[in-house]
């Protein structure tokens, strides 16, 4: 019986080995792919961030440069075809001395306000989280920003779908995105501009729209047009245009407050809101961003609480920007460490 007991264990701890090996080197891996993104690369991240104000520097320069202005752009940008097309604005994937660069140009006259204020948050609002301005001139209503290949967070799926990405379609690379999300919210709220609220975010796809996807997987906010300064202090609240919004994703307070009476919506009697309605849509931007990525249900069960309170009714109660960011460091850094304690044990 004995020596049944011996060779039966002396089967199991080699495969025991075996399996403590490889979780510890998948582990590992997954360590290094994080340095990897993080370290390889360099010159692509945040580039611009030494430079003097009114200053850019593109992955692709050595220097700063001050912004291009009217002459420089008209006479040296060159436009290569066009990546992107809304209401404001035209979006031409274009050639500045040999430096790949995102050229818009106002779509239609009646949006001119619209265009021009998008063009004064990015003068206000430069910064690494934020796309970088390369140049602008008001005469030929032209705005030179970074050119970002991966395209908005629309396609962060597809992306993270190309074989040679596919070795980041983790939680950490995924989690870090909606880190990177929330971080935004939170520059704005407490900008250099005033508290600002994300108006152009009336459903799922025109929010992710509005962010771009960086070549180190960061994200930068990219679409500043509808950008209003709210103070509540002051009374000073804003609404998102003067039409009627519906659906589940925009805050109960965006809603007509009178639809179940059958009264026509109005907008002189529609209530003002501040920003608390870009809390209400952070878990369902982070729902999209971790996608169905293994670990996934872990992050979700972590961020469970702070985004029930997210989701609160009443706008009063939900938690700041600053909040819900200090709430995704915390779990990134408790699951990190419940892995590492995982791998302490073993």
């Amino acid at each position: 019986m004995a020596h049944h007991s011996s060779s039966i264990n002396s089967l199991v701890f080699p495969v025991v080995m075996g399996c403590l090996a490889a979780l510890m080197l998948s582990s590992a891996l997954i360590y290094l792919c994080l340095e990897a993104v993080d370290q390889s690369d360099e010159q692509l991240v945040n580039t611009h961030a030494g430079c003097p104000s009114q200053h850019f520097k593109l992955p692709t320069m050595k220097n700063c440069s001050p912004w291009l202005q009217w002459a420089q752009i008209k006479t040296d940008v060159r436009k290569i075809k066009l990546i992107g097309q809304g209401a404001v604005k035209k979006v031409y994937l274009a050639d500045w001395r040999g430096h790949k660069v995102a050229l818009s140009e106002l779509a239609s006259p009646e949006y001119r306000e619209d265009f021009l204020h998008g063009l004064s948050m990015l003068q206000a609002l430069q910064d690494s989280l934020v796309v970088q301005l390369v140049g602008f001139c008001l005469e030929g209503d032209s705005i030179v920003t970074q050119h970002h290949p991966h395209g908005s967070l629309l396609n962060l799926k597809d992306v993270l779908a190309q074989q040679k990405y596919q070795h980041l379609d983790t939680w950490h690379i995924r989690l870090r995105l909606a880190t990177d999300y929330v971080s935004i919210l939170n520059y704005l709220h407490n900008s250099p501009a005033g508290r600002r609220v994300m108006c152009d975010s009336n459903s799922l796809e025109k929010t992710l729209s509005q962010f771009l996807l960086t070549n180190d997987f960061h994200l930068v906010v990219n679409d500043l047009d509808a950008l209003p300064e709210v103070n509540p202090s002051r009374g000073v609240l804003v609404k998102c245009g003067s039409r009627e919004l519906t659906g589940q994703f925009v805050a109960p307070e965006q809603l007509w407050p009178l639809r179940g009476s059958g009264q026509p919506f109005s907008d002189d009697l529609m209530p003002p809101y501040d920003e608390k309605t870009d809390i209400w849509k952070i878990p369902d931007v982070t729902q999209f961003i971790m996608g169905r990525t293994t670990g996934g249900d872990l992050v979700h069960f972590h961020l469970f609480q702070i985004h029930k309170e997210c989701k609160n009714v009443d706008p009063k109660l939900r938690p700041s920007a600053l909040d819900v960011l200090k709430a995704y460091k915390s779990v990134y850094g408790s699951i990190v460490r419940e892995n590492s304690g995982h791998r302490d044990m073993l």
